[in-house]
């Protein structure tokens, strides 16, 4: 395995999409060119750091630090843009490091880190305000 190399992956969820680049360094973690620890409000920074805090206790904090990650994420909402930046970091350490405990570990934790969640808007329809909700009917 090259020690040297950089890794390219992207996650969505609803309709935020993220990419994330993972590269050699000193455990730097920005999200959209914020560091992670000032990123958002507590509730999002502590959803997005879940999977480097499993993979600092499956591969310790030392391999951890070897490398930076960048994440760009762009649509949606701010959790659905959190679910996207944390599914993209968790993805990119998978392959950066080729590990089949921090797989595993990622998987017992949240299926959702590892593989992107289809689950999308219905679209609406005739006959009501919504996709299933139809107007209200009158008699009188």
């Amino acid at each position: 395995m090259a020690e040297n190399r950089v890794v390219v992956v992207t996650a969505k969820r609803k309709t935020a999409i993220a990419r994330g680049v993972v590269r050699p360094g000193t455990g730097i973690v920005r999200i959209n060119g914020y560091r992670v620890e000032v990123y958002g409000d507590e509730l999002v920074r502590l959803f997005i750091m879940e999977p480097l805090i499993i993979a600092a206790n499956v591969l310790g904090e030392d391999k951890l630090n070897t490398v930076n990650i960048y994440v760009t994420v762009k649509g949606g909402g701010f959790m659905s843009q959190a679910a996207a930046a944390r599914s993209a970091i968790a993805k990119g350490l998978v392959e950066r490091f080729q590990d089949e405990a921090l797989r595993n570990a990622f998987r017992d934790y949240d299926r959702y880190l590892l593989v992107d969640d289809a689950r999308r808007k219905e679209p609406k329809k005739y006959g009501g305000p919504g996709a299933r909700a139809r107007f209200q009917k009158s008699y009188r």
